[in-house]
């Protein structure tokens, strides 16, 4: 399920009814307004709503989860409040899927693996360090990871996560000498031209809130050279 419906306004639509949306987040985009004062992404999918069905008055959007900034894929919005309820349940209880794709420096130890770390997050850069052993307000983090294609410089991987930590990914590649292209913060040489990094939502895989019906979806990745040889 990962035909794009409308790309008003930049927007890549990747499904919606009556009760969620859900969009293929840009680099730079944020998704829920914050101190930059930015333009959210939750505004620019108000006003598609509001635009494309002639809603009178507020619209109601519900966020549900959130990507990095420089990050792309899939974002999930709620578009009634039952919905919103419903998939705050789901992400929390983790029955919801979600796999991303990503382009790291240096091929990993292992063609497939478990990491387990435990993660401290510094607020003051808003970085997580990752550590193999628990230390006091650490989170324990795990994700599979395994990969999908060697490149000439890079190699892509394929990770299901099974917890979602603050910058859990980028963080738990990075402690294995596998920083994501781009990715400065975390130990890439330099930084991507559009300032984001090769980091991807690439499939969402979840129970649909209201009709019971699985939704699959699947966002395409940035048209962008790296990403086109994957």
């Amino acid at each position: 399920m990962s035909k794009i419906l409308s790309t008003k306004e930049n927007l890549q639509v990747l499904y919606e009814d009556n009760h969620i949306i859900v969009v293929n987040k840009r680099v730079g985009d944020i998704v829920q307004g914050d101190k930059t004062g930015d333009k959210p992404l939750s505004d620019v999918v108000k006003e598609y709503i509001k635009a494309k069905y002639n809603k009178p008055g507020e619209v109601f959007l519900g966020v549900v989860h959130r990507l990095d900034r420089p990050t792309t894929g899939i974002v999930l919005f709620a578009r009634t409040s039952k919905a919103l309820t419903r998939l705050n349940d789901l992400f929390k209880n983790r029955e919801t899927q979600k796999t991303y794709w990503a382009v790291v420096k240096n091929k990993p130890p292992k063609a497939e693996d478990n990491l387990v770390h435990f993660l401290k997050r510094n607020p003051k850069n808003n970085t997580s360090k990752a550590h193999l052993k628990e230390i006091p307000e650490s989170k324990k983090a795990s994700l599979d990871y395994k990969i999908i294609k060697e490149l000439k410089n890079y190699v892509a991987l394929e990770i299901n996560l099974h917890t979602g930590r603050h910058h859990q990914i980028r963080s738990q590649l990075s402690a294995i000498g596998c920083p994501i292209k781009g990715d400065l913060k975390y130990g890439f040489d330099r930084s991507n031209p559009d300032g984001g990094i090769h980091l991807h939502a690439r499939n969402l895989k979840l129970t649909h809130p209201v009709s019971k019906e699985i939704l699959n979806i699947t966002a395409p990745v940035p048209d962008e050279v790296i990403w086109n040889a994957i």
